[in-house]
């Protein structure tokens, strides 16, 4: 997967674009208003540009850990399928935070397999 982001969207942007990229068999969808993001036909995130917000797929705990830590980066979004889906406000987190974040909701959503093929030190380290 490889997308080009446009030079306005500097910074948290490129940097989840980064992570995605280093991420084994990611899907994307563009809808009118998002895009998502799936492994393996499991979703585990959504981008809102106009937002400039991500939706990632995350324990509850870690869900509610987040959101009480800090609120003005972190919201509930929704609870399905024993998972706690969490708003990211990009302008909020640094690259380190968002890679870890993106690779988790990964994490959650792929195969033992393919978890064991793509360690989070791949992610960290690119």
């Amino acid at each position: 997967m490889s997308r080009t982001v446009p030079a306005r969207y500097r910074g948290p942007v490129q940097d989840f674009e980064r992570v995605l990229g280093e991420l084994a068999d990611v899907e994307r969808s563009e809808a009118r208003d998002y895009s998502s993001f799936s492994v393996r036909g499991k979703r585990f995130g959504y981008y809102w540009p106009r937002t400039r917000t991500l939706g990632l797929k995350q324990t509850i705990s870690e869900q509610l850990a987040l959101v009480s830590e800090r609120p003005d980066v972190f919201e509930v979004q929704f609870t399905a399928g024993g998972f706690g889906w969490v708003v990211v406000y990009l302008d909020g987190v640094e690259p380190d935070e968002v890679a870890e974040l993106i690779y988790e909701a990964w994490r959650l959503s792929a195969p033992e397999e393919l978890v064991a093929e793509v360690p989070f030190t791949r992610i960290a380290r690119a």
